[in-house]
């Protein structure tokens, strides 16, 4: 027990059927906190989190009171201002990083005009349809281009390790402003669901333009002028020109032309570490048993997730983006490749699990590696899911193998029903993957089977490849005024330049850098 902010905060471990009982938590955590239900004038849970290491799986709580006297703060989260004459600054993406950059303008006094490549939420979804349905990739309007950006369309985790947890706070409390469920300021590990991402984002661009910033679709950044070391003007669809004194860049891991434009502008990036592998797919079923000890039927546990890291011959093997309830969905942004990537909807209640399993790679370890050649990682990247397109026949279908076929060398006869709707084409991955990466995923699904009992199955299947962890290039900037290291005014920002790794991560780093416009102009 301990106070904070004139509240006082106890934690208490419940079974998860008593997590649904108010009365029960009440009694508990005013004996833990040794106080009277008259001393108390509010109480809330303020994290809630699972704790299944042994059985039984437990809940644990921490509650929050306010006893009589204690005022418990309200403040509003989000407080615009009418921006419609003010100095303006433009915001390149319209992802978690543009738009939390253009609602903290909005707040700070600064008009944010936005320029997205792709489409609004709602007319995303015929091209999500053709990727799936024809095979059809449109490269501006996909997964991971429009509005809300790769988010919005795959699952909204909220978690994140920052340590930034003011900034955290703001973001959540934003999301629930506009629409989300206040549970995702509760849960250890929140999440949203990609059913419910689209009216949130809605509300968040309609409030960019109700107080005077500008949203602009099929807007795609394809030129930059740079003038004494500093941002001059960018051009937007090989049109007019625009011009800025400040530019946010913030155009995701995904947007390759981006990378190529600035180095053929002069303007610094670099290659960096990255990740990319497969993902695996079990039923959720198992993933529950073996999870929740043979708790599996529990109907007050959420679907089980899971994470799993392994060091392998040097180099770390690890999940990313688990997907409890979820389903695999083809990511390309063009037309020759094939990428994979998960989502969940909010209830997370699809019979699969899903999941990558990605090695750690660095430009030194690539057999292409040059000293300074900003493209070495991308280079592999691109090269993995094309050979991958060209495996499973040059359409938007997968290679795929059952986990054990691929440990042991066999190309798959059968599959069982999987999530993935563009479909699979039966091959042998260890031909089709490099061995920097074939090698090190069989021996890490080998380990997982000894910390996962029933984890390494052949009911499970490998689908290929899990490729857009991050951004494998960084575009660097100055630490203190987050510009770019040779150009002033231009503001790389979130996963694209190498500063982010998720929805929060990325909302934040945006809120972070027109903190920095609004300091330099003290609006």
């Amino acid at each position: 027990m301990y106070l904070r902010d004139m509240s006082t905060l106890v934690q208490i471990t419940v079974l998860p059927h008593q997590a649904e009982d108010d009365d029960y938590i009440a009694e508990r955590a005013f004996k833990k906190a040794r106080l009277r239900a008259d001393d108390v004038r509010e109480w809330d849970i303020r994290k809630r989190s699972i704790d299944a290491r042994k059985s039984p799986v437990k809940m644990l709580l921490q509650i929050e009171f306010w006893k009589h006297g204690e005022d418990r703060p309200n403040i509003p989260p989000f407080i615009p201002q009418d921006v419609s004459n003010a100095k303006e600054v433009a915001i390149i993406g319209a992802g978690p990083a543009g738009l939390y950059a253009a609602l903290r303008a909005v707040e700070g006094g600064l008009k944010p005009i936005v320029y997205e490549r792709g489409k609004d939420v709602r007319a995303r979804r015929r091209d999500l349809a053709a990727i799936n349905k024809d095979h059809i990739v449109n490269p501006d309007s996909n997964y991971c281009f429009g509005e809300g950006g790769a988010g919005t369309y795959s699952d909204g985790k909220l978690y994140t390790r920052s340590k930034k947890r003011g900034n955290v706070l703001k973001a959540l409390e934003w999301f629930v402003h506009f629409g989300a469920v206040e549970d995702i300021l509760v849960d250890a590990h929140p999440h949203i669901g990609t059913n419910k991402l689209p009216k949130i984002i809605t509300a968040m661009r309609e409030a960019i333009i109700e107080h005077g910033g500008e949203v602009h679709f099929d807007s795609k950044l394809t030129d930059i002028d740079i003038e004494n070391n500093a941002i001059k003007a960018i051009q937007i669809n090989d049109s007019e020109w625009k011009h800025y004194d400040n530019v946010i860049l913030a155009t995701g891991h995904s947007a390759r032309d981006i990378f190529y434009l600035l180095h053929k502008r002069n303007i610094k990036i670099e290659a960096k570490p990255f990740a990319i592998g497969v993902r695996i797919e079990h039923q959720q079923a198992l993933i529950d048993t073996i999870q929740y000890h043979s708790e599996g039927d529990n109907p007050y546990l959420p679907p089980a997730s899971y994470s799993l890291v392994q060091q392998v011959d040097g180099m770390g093997v690890y999940s990313f983006c688990m997907c409890p309830g979820g389903i695999i969905a083809p990511c390309a942004t063009n037309q020759e490749e094939v990428v994979t990537n998960g989502w969940s909807p909010s209830k997370r209640d699809n019979p699969y699990a899903n999941s990558g399993i990605v090695v750690s790679v660095t430009p030194e370890d690539l057999p292409n590696y040059k000293k300074g050649d900003p493209f070495v990682c991308l280079d592999f990247q691109k090269s993995v899911e094309r050979d991958c397109w060209e495996a499973a026949g040059k359409t938007q279908a997968v290679p795929a193998q059952r986990m054990r076929d691929f440990v042991e060398g066999r190309v798959s006869k059968s599959f069982p029903k999987t999530s993935y709707l563009p479909g699979i084409v039966s091959v042998d991955l260890n031909k089709v993957l490099p061995d920097l990466l074939s090698k090190r995923l069989k021996k890490a699904f080998i380990a997982y089977g000894r910390k996962m009992k029933g984890y390494l199955t052949n009911d499970a299947v490998i689908h290929a490849p899990e490729s857009r962890t991050s951004s494998p290039v960084s575009i660097p900037r100055e630490w203190e005024t987050l510009e770019h290291v040779d150009v002033k005014g231009l503001y790389p920002c979130g996963e694209g330049a190498g500063y982010a790794g998720g929805i929060i991560s990325a909302a934040i780093d945006g809120i972070n850098c027109v903190d920095k416009i609004v300091e330099k102009y003290n609006v």
